[in-house]
């Protein structure tokens, strides 16, 4: 196995380091994609001095974007978007809501989120209430509630709206009889001689 090659960052290369970091990489990925992108060189004394200010930039951008993720964490927190989406009788979503789709409607409710930051196991296929976690770093992240509904009204759940209608009152009627039947009182039987 090839040894990691050690670099020089020259920017800020995202899951890698800042400008000025000194990193230790896969020689095929220093050769491939760091070096030919300008994005690292060897470092030298006089390389790092001459990164020092730059670094020192970096850095203060970092700790501004942090600050800047922990307040969209916390206006983040109890936060509910609904989507409404066109589908078929059955609540089937004719596309799905993806990443983007949930990152899109955060941005138009005025939270600052990146599309990566959204975490999905996989796309949301059907209507109904979902959960999604908006993780920017691995201690900065939210519970958003997803509520996706239909751009109609379906069949399906009018039907069963119905179906909950007609069993409630089932129930509120032989909780009436019961009620009518206790304040009669204890029946007695009659013994046939």
């Amino acid at each position: 196995m090839a040894r990691p090659v050690e670099l020089l960052l020259l920017r800020n290369v995202e899951n890698l380091g800042i400008v000025g970091d000194i990193v230790k990489v896969r020689p095929g990925y220093a050769r491939n994609y760091l070096l030919p992108h300008a994005l690292a060189e060897h470092p030298t004394d006089a390389k790092i001095e001459a990164l020092k200010e730059a670094r020192a930039k970096a850095v203060a951008e970092l700790a501004a974007l942090r600050a800047n993720r922990e307040e969209t964490v916390q206006k983040l927190a109890g936060v509910s978007i609904k989507l409404i989406r066109s589908c078929n009788d059955q609540g089937v979503l004719y596309g799905s809501i993806t990443q983007r789709d949930i990152a899109d409607a955060l941005v138009a409710a005025g939270y600052a989120v990146d599309m990566r930051a959204v975490r999905l196991a996989a796309p949301f296929r059907r209507i109904g209430s979902y959960t999604c976690t908006i993780q920017f770093e691995k201690e900065l992240k939210a519970d958003v509630g997803i509520e996706v509904s239909a751009d109609r009204a379906l069949e399906m759940l009018q039907a069963q709206k119905e179906a909950e209608e007609a069993a409630a009152a089932v129930v509120a009627a032989s909780e009436a009889e019961d009620r009518a039947e206790e304040a009669k009182g204890p029946r007695r039987s009659k013994a046939k001689s």
